[in-house]
């Protein structure tokens, strides 16, 4: 249930981005596009097919977020992120040697270093 409600989340996210991208710019806020100042001393201005569309997918965006905060709220059983940090703390323990490790190493013919001599020495 959850899958389903992060995907009608995610398709009404993109058709928000869509239709306001659509919409057709009345402010001209950078300074660009269809403003003017005819509109500004005018009315309200009649609602529009993309307006309405806009409070309608803005609605559903607003649910789908609120039911995913429930979702997350009820899987989440009351523990805090910091309960669950304070008690796993592990205890030190060591590591078993693991079987055929002294097959990962190099073989030691010498007791030259690994590593080449620096060359400014």
């Amino acid at each position: 249930m959850e899958n389903v409600v992060l995907v009608i989340h995610l398709i009404l996210a993109l058709c928000l981005i869509g239709v306001v991208l659509l919409q057709r710019s009345e402010g001209g806020g950078l300074g660009i596009g269809g403003g003017g100042g005819g509109g500004v001393m005018s009315g309200r201005a009649a609602a529009t097919a993309l307006g309405k569309l806009t409070w309608l997918f803005a609605i559903a965006f607003i649910c789908t977020s609120i039911t995913l905060t429930v979702f997350a709220a009820r899987d989440s059983a009351g523990s805090s992120v910091l309960d669950r940090i304070g008690n796993s703390a592990p205890a030190e323990e060591t590591a078993p040697a693991l079987p055929g490790a002294e097959e990962l190493l190099p073989p030691a013919t010498t007791d030259e270093p690994l590593a080449p001599s620096r060359a400014d020495e």
